[in-house]
Order: structure tokens, then sequence, then C-alpha cells
């Protein structure tokens, strides 16, 4: 699959790559790092990345503006996106061919070229590896900003590599990427730099979170709070493992309440499956961290109850 993706690449001149709606490192990690290398090794191509800015993170990559037309007979790339709905920038369908690299469960199995490794970290570390077939095939070699974009991806997706989905593969990948000249504490610190406002609202969070039976947690954060902490609901939603250290917490959720009332729901778990709970509103991902969106606090109040429910039966 990877030798078909490389392959494609080739044949095609105009490229746009796409990822996820609300991006976080790792989408940006993946489609910056992607681009970077078709650029250097194909001057001749036009490569783009495309999709809505997230301001805290335009460090890693800032997208192009580009015309409808510029997508006819384009390969549209999309990375980090398990489904079609969550495609940020919906003139993906103009394009002649789809590609579509993930770590998500292919529950939306949709492009003309699909390559899916649950296994992964993050779709960072599955372009390190199309990166090594790349080499092995045409000799191509690593550079210090592709390297930047995909070691910054690789350590968002993994905590720092603290989560579960971090392998030997992953600590393998980094220790290469990290022969290239860029400082990860740099990176770091970026990652981790937070407005006053936003300390403000994770003091908030701490004092106000609900630890319930089970082994839950919880917090609402309505738009009227959002707004008089003067934080977005995307700032908001990067503060959702603020009490995940919490002594026998085993999942929790974020109500995260958007200006026009739909709810984002973000999930996280320490063992529980929590993907499927997702699924039944709206929303999907991986078994330890899952998004979805309810339409009111009544249906927030169903996925509580819900995840309570798959706590309360789960067998350590």
């Amino acid at each position: 699959m990877k030798q078909k993706i490389i392959e494609t690449i080739e044949s095609y001149d105009q490229i746009i790559i796409h990822r996820h709606v609300r991006p976080d490192p790792d989408a940006l990690g993946a489609q910056a790092g992607l681009a970077q290398l078709i650029k250097e090794h194909y001057p001749e191509k036009n490569v783009y990345t495309v999709g809505d800015e997230e301001a805290s993170l335009q460090f890693i990559n800032k997208m192009d503006e580009i015309k409808d037309e510029q997508f006819s007979g384009a390969l549209i790339i999309i990375c980090d996106t398990a489904n079609t709905e969550r495609i940020s920038d919906e003139r993906y369908v103009k394009g002649d061919k789809i590609i579509k690299i993930d770590h998500h469960p292919n529950e939306d199995p949709y492009g003309d070229v699909i390559w899916v490794d649950t296994s992964a970290s993050s779709v960072s570390e599955m372009i390190y590896e199309l990166f090594e077939t790349w080499q092995e095939l045409k000799g191509m070699q690593m550079t210090k900003e592709v390297a930047r974009s995909l070691f910054v991806g690789i350590v968002g997706d993994t905590g720092r590599f603290r989560y579960p989905n971090t392998t030997e593969r992953t600590f393998r990948y980094a220790a290469e990427l990290m022969k290239q000249p860029f400082s990860p504490v740099e990176l770091y610190e970026k990652m981790e730099n937070k407005s006053l406002n936003m300390a403000r609202l994770e003091g908030y969070i701490l004092n106000n979170f609900k630890y319930l039976e089970n082994g839950v947690g919880t917090i609402n954060l309505s738009n009227d709070l959002l707004q008089e902490y003067g934080i977005t609901t995307s700032e908001a939603s990067k503060l959702v493992n603020t009490f995940s250290d919490v002594e026998g917490l085993k999942a929790w959720v974020f109500f995260v309440e958007e200006p026009d009332q739909l709810i984002r729901v973000r999930l996280r778990s320490k063992g529980p499956t929590i993907n499927g709970l997702a699924q039944n509103f709206n929303g999907g991902g991986h078994p330890l961290a899952a998004g979805a969106s309810v339409h009111s606090w009544e249906e927030a109040k169903l996925v509580l109850n819900e995840l309570q429910q798959i706590c309360k039966n789960h067998k350590v």
C-alpha cells in the first residue's frame, strides 16, 4: 500500500493535502510533514495544505489559500480523518483521486486508495513509515523541517510518549527524527504554552469537575462560561486531560458548548472502551480517546449515563 501511495503521488503534478477540522498536532504534523517531503523531493509538483486554521498551532504549519479550480484534476490526500464529515475544506470532492491515510478504525472507508493502521500511535508515525519506503525505493533523505513536523505530531498524539498507543516502533521513529537539528525542547514549549485566560480556566475545571461513581469524571463548559474567560471552544477542548491524573479515575468526559449551542463531547479513558459510545452520538475515534457531538444538555446527560455504565461493567 505504501508503494502504491508513492506511485500515485508521483503520477500527479497537483496535490492537495487535507486533514480533520479543529486540527491537533498530529493532524497538522502529518499534513505538513507529507507536504514537505513531496515539495523537497519533487520540486516540479504543486503541493498545497488546506483546512481551518488553529492559531495556537500555526508554529507547525500555516494553510495555503487556493481557488476552487485548483482542485480540478488534483490528487487529494486526507490525513488523520476517520470519516468524511470531519474533513476540513469540503472542496476535496472536486479532486480527481483521494488517498486516505489514517490510524482510526476504518468505519468510513472513503477514498480510492486507503491506508489505515490502527496500531500506529499517530498518522505522523505512518508518514515516517512512508518515508522509509520512499527512502528504500528512491533514496529519499530526511530533512530538518520534515522531521520537526512529524516529531511534533507523534509527541502530540502520544501525550509525550505517555499514552498506551506508544510502542517500541514509536520510540524508534522518534529517535531517528531527533537526528535532525531541530529543538524538541522548543517544540514542547510551544505546544504547552497557555494564555493567562487558559490557566484560569484550567483552575476553574480543577475546582468544579465532578467525580462520579464507577470512576467517571465530567465537566460542563457552557458557551457563557467560555465567553467569561475569553476562551474559544477549540482552546477549551485542549484542557481535556486537566484532571486525568486523579486517583481512581477510569474515564472522563468534557462537554464544551459551541456558540451555536452544539455541544462537543471529548471522551478519554484509562481502560474502558469508549469509541462505541462516541459512535452512538455522531462521533467516533480510538478505543481510549474519542469525540462526539450532542444538541442539548439533556442529550449530554445520556452520554454521561452511558459512560457510567461502561465504567461500571469494565473489568480490570
